[in-house]
């Protein structure tokens, strides 16, 4: 008698909320699985809030609001059938069985920064796992460790740390809205990176989903699914709930420095001398370069400004000294330095210097435009010729469209094997190179392409100065221009065109790790790791 009255209001629930029109296949799949969630949940009422469908009037509100990526946000995209916003593990384990169970892809976004959109993107009928809800952190100030949600975003984590102690902090990113869940999965690099590493490289726990609805920490889910997930992009194997980090020190004072140079001002030899010592810098001195077009002071005409963007884990008066010895063409200055403390800093290389610390809360970019990404890693100086052709291609963009970030690694970059985790990009690199476009979403796909044309141009100009065999590229700063699986299908070495970029040898240790956890590759997209056919 209870199962009838649960399986009415059940019929009740969707014909009252989530009836509409779809293509029949759609509106079949779509329909079945509503209602298989609704029987795996103990209170309906609750679940058929978390749900929205495409006649909710919040559904593109929620939709969008974690698009970070407008060029994937186009009448043409595609859109999800569902969108689920879990606030328990039960929620993601009865979505995890009902996607499965009724032939749909399942996308999980946490803060929606996937450069290509796969968090929220897909040719086939999907739904999309939105763990924006999900976004508890728990600091331990006495063991030095924190819990995080996977839905909770840079900015929160590094506030509710602050909050706590003035004198921890974590090596992730400098972009606060970006999701811990991807962030973390993928590697995650910042301003500390030189001193403690990446972010994934913290890790001492994790709570994890698997293809089974299994709740996994790191002792059930064993150490080889534990290593793949830090930095093996933790999409492939599984939806990561929660991650246990482990918080460093950092000095209750900061100094921070932002330097341009233009082309008058000798950027170009700068650039070329940063090359030969940047990765050779004190480990608590960060100085990366961001590259770009800029109007020059002659009317009508263009120039190279090269921005040095730097944090020193100490004070100036320590600072100045170490770049005398280190970086002294610079001439760096202690009116060009300002002492901070690092939660302000987090601040500062967001562009957002001054305000309240409560603008790390704020899950919204600033603003929003289009754009595509590609990397590479450097791993010999580039000279001052190839520095030049890269200024001519800036000089063909608009001012502030076209740009590259160029990160140091070194110091504790270089001490961590590449087979510690997925993330292979260590000893021998100068650092990596983010190439970036923006552009005006207007609808307009020709001038879209001419975009996404001109990186690719720059991109194939730059291979003879970067890493080979493999061209290496970064995780996070997503390419699907470097190869993609063609369907659930596709084999590991169909996938090794593009894995071994992001992974180098690690790429088969993840391969065999999926093999075991997702044998049926029900967590595909289009660069997930693949796993060996099953043996019949």
């Amino acid at each position: 008698m209870k199962y009838s009255a649960a399986s009415s209001m059940s019929a009740y629930i969707f014909l009252l909320l989530f009836s509409f029109s779809w293509p029949i296949t759609s509106s079949q799949s779509h329909e079945s699985f509503l209602q298989c969630l609704s029987l795996h949940s103990s209170n309906l009422s609750s679940i058929s809030k978390l749900i929205y469908t495409p006649n909710n009037p919040s559904y593109f509100s929620v939709l969008d609001f974690s698009i970070q990526n407008p060029r994937f946000s186009s009448p043409f995209t595609p859109k999800p059938l569902v969108i689920v916003t879990p606030l328990q593990p039960s929620h993601v384990q009865a979505a995890i069985n009902c996607t499965g169970k009724h032939s749909l892809q399942i996308r999980v976004r946490s803060g929606g920064h996937d450069y290509e959109g796969l968090s929220y993107v897909s040719e086939v009928p999907f739904v999309i796992l939105d763990l924006i809800n999900l976004r508890s952190i728990t600091v331990d100030e006495e063991n030095s460790t924190a819990w995080v949600e996977a839905g909770a975003t840079v900015g929160e984590l590094y506030y509710r740390i602050a909050e706590k102690s003035p004198t921890l902090g974590f090596p992730a990113g400098t972009c606060p809205t970006m999701g811990v869940g991807g962030h973390f999965s993928g590697g995650g690099q910042g301003t500390m990176l030189r001193k403690y590493g990446l972010a994934a490289d913290n890790i001492v726990d994790a709570r994890l989903v698997d293809v089974e609805g299994n709740l996994l920490d790191r002792k059930s889910m064993g150490e080889d699914l534990f290593w793949a997930i830090r930095g093996g992009g933790g999409v492939s194997f599984g939806v990561i709930l929660a991650w246990k980090i482990k918080l460093v020190p950092v000095p209750s004072i900061v100094t921070v420095f932002t330097i341009d140079r233009n082309l008058e001002q000798n950027a170009t030899k700068l650039v070329h001398q940063w090359m030969l010592v940047a990765d050779k810098f004190h480990e608590d001195l960060f100085i990366r370069l961001n590259l770009q077009a800029a109007n020059s002071t002659e009317d009508g005409k263009k120039t190279i400004q090269v921005s040095f963007n730097s944090m020193f884990l100490g004070g100036v008066d320590r600072l100045l000294p170490l770049m005398e010895k280190s970086f002294p063409e610079l001439g760096l200055r202690k009116e060009d330095c300002t002492e901070m403390s690092w939660i302000e800093s987090t601040l500062y290389f967001n562009e957002q210097n001054g305000q309240p610390l409560e603008a790390l809360l704020n899950r919204t970019l600033q603003s929003k435009l289009s754009f595509k990404a590609k990397s590479d890693f450097v791993q010999e100086p580039i000279s001052e010729k190839v520095l030049e052709g890269i200024w001519e291609f800036l000089y063909e963009e608009e001012v502030g469209r076209g740009m590259l970030i160029i990160t140091p690694y070194g110091g504790k970059m270089s001490k961590i094997p590449e087979s510690e985790t997925p993330f292979p990009h260590r000893a021998g690199n100068i650092g990596p190179i983010q190439y970036l476009i923006y552009w005006e979403e207007e609808g307009n796909v020709t001038e879209a392409q001419m975009h996404i044309n001109w990186i690719r141009r720059l991109h194939s100009y730059m291979t003879p100065y970067v890493s080979k065999h493999p061209r290496a590229a970064y995780l996070n700063y997503r390419d699907l221009d470097i190869g993609t699986n063609r369907g659930p299908s596709t084999t590991s070495e169909q996938a090794r065109i593009w894995g071994v970029k992001y992974f180098k040898s690690n790429f088969d240790r993840l391969v065999h790790v999926k093999t075991k956890v997702d044998p049926t590759n029900f967590f595909w997209n289009e660069q997930s790791i693949p796993p060996l056919p099953v043996r019949g």
